[in-house]
């Protein structure tokens, strides 16, 4: 929000707007000119969180879910939770779900934890966030009962439709 609260929501598209943070140098920000349209945003990120959870399956990850965020938090739109059994199976997850979001033009991941952990690994792609946990992890971290508010997708149907669709 800048100094005379000015709201993101009041710029035009293909507009310039230039926001001050206390104590921050300002920041300028070019808004898209072309409306984004939400709806083929989140069904584009529900097909790639699918297809994520289907690579982890086939990896053998276990109990992998899709959780929809989209009614619950504007900060991301999917979790996809699974569990693997050692931290060589988390990061060769980790590592194909990151070569299929890059080969679906997904946005460049935003960041990663973990990557040497043997608890959690979680690597952030904006829209979707993956968590791939060992079974202690899982356990302790619970976050399907944190997130219980979010619908969980049949992923393997969407997956099957996508795979479908390809062809």
């Amino acid at each position: 929000m800048s100094a005379n609260r000015t709201s993101l929501e009041s710029f035009q598209a293909g507009s310039v707007g230039r926001f001050l943070f206390p104590g921050d140098t300002p920041i300028t920000i070019q808004f898209p000119s072309a409306p984004i349209d939400l709806t083929a945003r989140r069904a584009a990120s529900r097909k790639l969180a699918s297809l994520a959870a289907k690579v982890a399956e086939e990896l053998k990850g276990k109990e992998t879910i899709v959780l929809d965020l989209t009614a619950v938090t504007p900060i991301m739109d999917f979790f996809v939770i699974t569990t693997a059994t050692s931290g060589r199976q988390m990061r060769a997850i980790a590592e194909e779900v990151e070569m299929l979001m890059k080969a679906n033009g997904s946005r460049p991941r935003v960041g990663v934890e973990g990557r040497e952990s043997e608890t959690w690994i979680l690597q952030d792609f904006g829209d979707i966030v993956l968590h791939v946990l060992s079974p202690e992890g899982r356990e302790m971290y619970d976050l399907e009962h944190l997130w219980a508010d979010a619908p969980q997708v049949n992923w393997k149907a969407e997956a099957e439709l996508a795979a479908a669709t390809k062809n």
